[in-house]
């Protein structure tokens, strides 16, 4: 296609879109509709995603040394494994001041200081990942001096299988979503391409090549695509934003902390305004394949 070819394409585009306003407007509000809702459910998978990783960070391995076991040499230990994230060291006096501030009440612990201290020196360690607990728990239990190792096995087993299971769960339904909207646009372009169909039926004659006569629907697909996942972007950035702004002044930031992360959020509108581009334009080509045949 050479530069004339293709500034004749870009003209009829433009005109298209002018006469045919109204239907250019639907379509794209459809697509903002389409994409907005694939959008909401990305975020929402983001957040749900930091959630558990904000679960998975707080599983900590308790290692309960033998009475006389050397701490220094389990520190260097711990400082040497590759697994570890960080640990804290909690002498069995202070985990005996910790207890009796959990109880309340001093005076049940009282003559158990010193020598009569039944509790053990501990770590607590927490690993980089969390599917290497069981692993690295396992390595620890090993180690000179250690008498027991906790990590809550059942409870670490029921957390990376739910993790799983949502993964894949938002990867199915986010595909479903994303080949829900390319229908629903592919259907209604086919009506703007169906309401020209004598048009391309006179170029066809003409002799015009089948990709000069897509071309300028391509170019209006890819542009109402683009306008309408622009106008969705724009509107789930300002609702997400507020949204997180109110939920970081309310005490239920304890439980809940939004995704404000520029580089976690970006590549979602990002990737909209690309699919919704993309999408558009597919839309376009195979909605006006069918007046193409031969």
């Amino acid at each position: 296609m050479n530069i004339n070819s293709f500034r004749y394409c870009m003209r009829q585009s433009v005109v298209s879109l002018r006469r045919n306003l109204w239907l250019a407007v639907v379509t794209a509000g459809i697509i903002a509709i389409s994409l907005s809702i694939l959008g909401g459910f990305l975020l929402l998978a983001v957040n749900a995603d930091q959630m558990i990783r904000n679960i998975e960070s707080n599983v900590e391995i308790g290692v309960f040394l033998e009475d006389g076991a050397s701490i220094e040499d389990t520190r260097q230990k711990l400082d040497r494994h590759p697994g570890i994230h960080n640990y804290t060291f909690v002498s069995k006096e202070e985990g005996l001041r910790d207890f009796s501030r959990s109880l309340g009440d001093r005076v049940l612990l009282v003559g158990m200081e010193g020598e009569n201290n039944p509790l053990p020196d501990l770590f607590r360690v927490r690993a980089n990942e969390a599917e290497e607990v069981p692993s690295i728990a396992a390595e620890i239990s090993a180690y000179p001096g250690v008498e027991l190792v906790d990590y809550g096995e059942e409870l670490v087993g029921r957390l990376l299988n739910i993790t799983g299971w949502i993964n894949t769960l938002f990867l199915v339904i986010s595909i479903l979503l994303a080949l829900g909207a390319i229908l629903l646009i592919i259907t209604t372009i086919r009506l703007s391409v169906l309401a020209r169909q004598d048009e391309v039926g006179i170029m066809k004659y003409l002799g015009a090549s089948n990709w000069f006569i897509r071309f300028p629907f391509l170019l209006e697909g890819m542009t109402m695509g683009w306008t309408g996942t622009l106008a969705a972007a724009a509107a789930l950035a300002a609702v997400y934003y507020r949204l997180a702004s109110s939920l970081q002044q309310e005490a239920l930031t304890f439980f809940i902390q939004p995704v404000t992360d520029t580089t976690r959020l970006l590549p979602i509108f990002v990737g909209l305004l690309l699919l919704g581009t993309l999408m558009g334009g597919f839309g376009s080509f195979i909605s006006v394949r069918k007046f193409l045949r031969v």
